[in-house]
């Protein structure tokens, strides 16, 4: 029986789990370190927004687009606007962990939660099981890493503003630990354009209830709210200077204050002084759902990232795949999901001695892949994040013509690359 081992349970974990069950795997374990599964998702709710939305559509039509019917079926707003960004749906955050377990255990994968990974059993460059804080041993015939890149709190001290509380909730649950750093896999690091290191999560969430009374019915009511800042409080440009979204880091954002509704207000900055936040019209009563620190400053990410093909094989590691944030400065949920999904298809193509597949560059998803791990080899690469929502790579897209929002049309262009439905299937 082919044995998968996923650590980490964010949206990249949660899809190489189910796609290396459904490539044919008889058993898959996902181990995550805290009490729920998604990471950042528990906070996150954007999907479809710009070149998201193509790449929805190819995964949908590549067979691999299972948590994207998860996000559609919560939803608490669909084909929205906001500055930089259309047709975006916002997934309801209370709602989408429970749906998404509840997807993994239907699909017969085996979910351990309080499971944090502390250590590696190895045969020289061979992973054999990994170990938990709990002193649970799972083997595992190829294993996945979606760990993440943030944490600990010491990085967030140094490379940012101290521990903001975040969702990643180190304190309580212990920090991530990298499964590739500890088979002596050299990792490499994210940095700003200034050449500081890491990036700072892109933003944080109010209390809905906490905003005026007009502000949380405009947010109910259509999904999104925007507050001119009054001139002498706007301090936005170098906070969003800062942020690992850069399709956010717009004038828009630092003039006024952008909220969408995903059942809290998510606010789109890394953090705002709550001095100056209660100043503005409508925030008087402001208060921070997450971070509960976001006055002062939020969680630093890009610390870890491993040398990986473009099948998201780890160099280095016989029987290493990753994903997520591990697999580059790639930002966001649908982003996490498109590269979870390849590297537990592959694993399970490792396994069965097949071909590892590699997406191809005329899918959006594809070249996103095999770009970003171009870039990230070059110095100013290294310095950017990468995002079918805006900035470098949605540039990209629409210079290739890989953007469209013609569902028709992507289904066509997965057909041509012989690729229709590829990961819906045992690999052999």
């Amino acid at each position: 029986m082919m044995r998968v081992v996923v650590v980490g349970g964010g949206w990249a974990g949660s899809a190489a789990a189910l796609a290396a069950k459904k490539a044919g795997a008889g058993q898959v374990v996902l181990l995550e370190r805290t009490d729920m599964l998604l990471g950042t998702g528990l906070v996150g709710g954007i999907m479809r927004n710009n070149g998201r939305f193509t790449a929805t559509e190819e995964m949908l039509a590549l067979g691999g687009g299972d948590l994207f019917q998860v996000t559609d079926a919560v939803s608490r707003h669909r084909n929205i606007e906001f500055p930089g960004h259309k047709h975006a749906s916002l997934y309801d955050v209370a709602r989408v962990e429970p749906a998404v377990k509840e997807r993994l255990l239907d699909a017969g994968v085996e979910v351990h939660t309080l499971s944090r990974v502390k250590d590696v059993e190895a045969e020289d460059k061979r992973i054999t099981a990994v170990l938990t804080d709990n002193d649970e041993r799972y083997e595992g015939d190829v294993f996945v890493e979606t760990t993440g890149t943030a944490g600990p709190q010491g990085n967030c001290s140094k490379y940012g503003n101290g521990c903001a509380m975040c969702i990643y909730r180190c304190p309580s649950f212990g920090p991530r630990v990298s499964v590739a750093a500890k088979m002596g896999v050299k990792e490499f690091v994210g940095k700003k354009a200034d050449g500081s290191i890491g990036a700072m999560s892109g933003s944080c969430k109010l209390h809905k209830e906490s905003l005026s009374e007009a502000i949380a019915d405009q947010l109910n009511r259509t999904g999104v709210a925007v507050i001119p800042i009054p001139e002498e409080l706007q301090k936005g440009e170098d906070i969003l200077s800062k942020k690992a979204c850069q399709q956010y880091a717009l004038k828009e954002f630092a003039e006024n204050i952008i909220l969408l509704d995903t059942g809290h207000a998510k606010l789109m900055s890394p953090f705002y002084p709550l001095n100056l936040l209660r100043q503005i019209p409508g925030f008087e009563n402001a208060r921070f759902e997450d971070p509960y620190a976001g006055g002062i400053g939020n969680s630093m990410r890009y610390l870890a990232l491993s040398p990986r093909d473009n099948a998201l094989k780890v160099e280095g590691v016989d029987n290493l795949f990753c994903g997520g944030e591990k697999a580059g400065l790639l930002v966001g949920h649908t982003e996490a999901i498109v590269t979870g999904t390849l590297a537990g298809h592959n694993a399970v193509r490792f396994l069965a001695k097949q071909e590892l597949l590699q997406l191809p560059d005329q899918l959006a998803v594809g070249d996103a892949i095999a770009y970003v791990n171009d870039q990230m080899k070059t110095a100013e690469g290294i310095t950017k994040k990468y995002t079918f929502s805006g900035s470098v790579y949605f540039n990209r897209m629409i210079e290739k013509g890989l953007y469209t929002t013609d569902v028709n049309a992507i289904k066509e262009r997965v057909d041509r690359a012989g690729l229709a439905g590829v990961f819906a299937s045992p690999v052999a």
